[in-house]
């Protein structure tokens, strides 16, 4: 099948997620092989985007898909109701790589359906219903999951499920705490955090839900203190602590979860695409055995056709397996501190429209702007348009030179496969240094 008529028939009977159909003219993928995917004009890409910050292995590797097609010649399918051997070994080393003693895990297809189950499990748990989630983020599009999110995704679909009740969380380069230093900017957002719990009432608030590293809104990575500081907040006010890892984990910042990097323990964690780099769909909740006693003699009500799939479970456990031979985890978190982090101090400091660059592991954003003094961003708030063009230029001379840029308004994101070699990410940080002049372009400030 050529280019042609995949566009053709895509156009005519695909309907596409958060696009505006007649707007949009999606790029045929012809195959794809470790860091990179080709079109089918041949035409090589080095993905700086995982995808959707997903495919943390790579593509095709060769162990995850023996794996699969193994499993399915042995058992496709089978109902949530039975045992099965994927299923099982699946979770066994989930539950062992989970901190503490969360160690059951409820499987879901994806993250957006984990944490719908895991705010029910603190909802039943607690036998209280308001959730405290942050305005920067993002949990999911299913009705539940798009009503904790905070950024303007959820502004369609509102209103939404009752309970939620929004604070803002660090984010130093633009705080809403007026701080100055990073202990400042912690030291203030728990006390905004201590402040909204006690006007709702903490004996109200079942759950706080946050991401660990939030992810597409800004990849903010929270200042030393605050993770720790939540955590007392919640065993203070017997408040769960749901960490969604759904982007962050398995890898992305060169943890097992981002929570070990700062040696905290959730109640439930929330994962999803790197557990198997979304090979085949799957998700799920990881749960303390104080939270998985609760339904004990008492029925949890939920459940999903497709939890714990067979398919997906295989190639879950084929991939973490591949995380350990090949030193995966060790690999992110050098190329982070050592190729990637440096790498875009060093455009920063060269390209004036660079405001500022931040990150852990594999995960890594440049804020970009137009003045770094008043640090007006590039592009406006959810800009669209011609407000968004300075963006929309940007990627476009990312992929002019093959590089497949992730953008979030006046943001890049350096997201690659954590597989990815320090040569590969030099190349792609090459790439960016070309591609900045264009924003450079429109730099305003002195």
């Amino acid at each position: 099948m050529d280019a042609q008529r995949i566009r053709r028939d895509d156009r005519a009977h695909v309907f596409h997620s958060w696009s505006a159909q007649g707007q949009i003219d999606p790029l045929p993928i012809a195959s794809a092989s470790g860091s990179y995917f080709w079109d089918y004009e041949g035409k090589r890409y080095l993905d700086f985007s995982s995808q959707l910050v997903n495919v943390n292995i790579g593509y095709q590797h060769p162990k995850l898909v023996a794996a699969i097609q193994e499993q399915a010649g042995k058992l496709t399918t089978v109902a949530p109701s039975f045992a099965n051997d994927a299923r099982a070994e699946a979770a066994r080393l989930i539950a062992e790589l989970a901190p503490g003693d969360l160690d059951t895990v409820f499987f879901t297809n994806g993250g957006a359906e984990a944490n719908e189950n895991a705010i029910r499990m603190a909802r039943l748990h607690t036998g209280r219903h308001k959730v405290l989630a942050a305005y920067r983020s993002y949990h999911g599009a299913t009705a539940g999951a798009i009503a904790l999110t905070g950024d303007p995704r959820r502004w369609p679909s509102e209103p939404g499920m009752s309970g939620v009740v929004r604070y803002w969380g660090p984010y130093p380069y633009r705080s809403a705490f007026h701080a100055e230093s990073q202990q400042q900017e912690c030291e203030r957002a728990l006390e905004h955090l201590r402040s909204t719990l006690a006007v709702e009432g903490p004996q109200t608030v079942a759950a706080i839900i946050l991401e660990t590293v939030v992810g597409t809104n800004g990849v903010l990575v929270p200042p030393d203190g605050y993770l720790r500081g939540v955590r007392e907040l919640c065993d203070e006010f017997g408040i769960i602590l749901i960490a969604d890892e759904v982007m962050a984990g398995f890898g992305r910042c060169g943890e097992w979860f981002a929570v070990d990097h700062w040696n905290i323990t959730p109640d439930l964690i929330t994962f999803a695409k790197g557990v198997n780099s979304g090979y085949v769909p799957l998700g799920g909740v990881i749960i303390s055995r104080a939270i998985a006693g609760t339904f004990q003699d008492r029925p949890f009500p939920g459940g999903l056709t497709y939890s714990g799939h067979p398919l997906a479970c295989a190639s879950a456990v084929a991939s973490i397996g591949i995380f350990r031979e090949e030193g995966i985890i060790e690999h992110a978190r050098d190329l982070g501190a050592n190729v990637i982090g440096p790498a875009l101090a060093d455009l920063a400091r060269r390209h004036p429209s660079v405001g500022d660059v931040r990150g852990l592991g594999v995960m890594w954003a440049m804020e970009l702007v137009r003045d770094r003094d008043t640090r007006e961003p590039l592009v406006p708030f959810n800009a669209a348009g011609a407000d968004a063009a300075p963006m929309g230029e940007f990627a476009a001379a990312c992929k002019q030179r093959g590089l497949w840029p992730f953008t979030h308004f006046n943001r890049t994101h350096v997201v690659p496969p954590c597989t990815t070699s320090a040569e590969e990410v030099l190349a792609g940080i090459e790439i960016l240094d070309t591609a900045l002049d264009v924003a450079d372009r429109y730099y305003t400030g002195g």
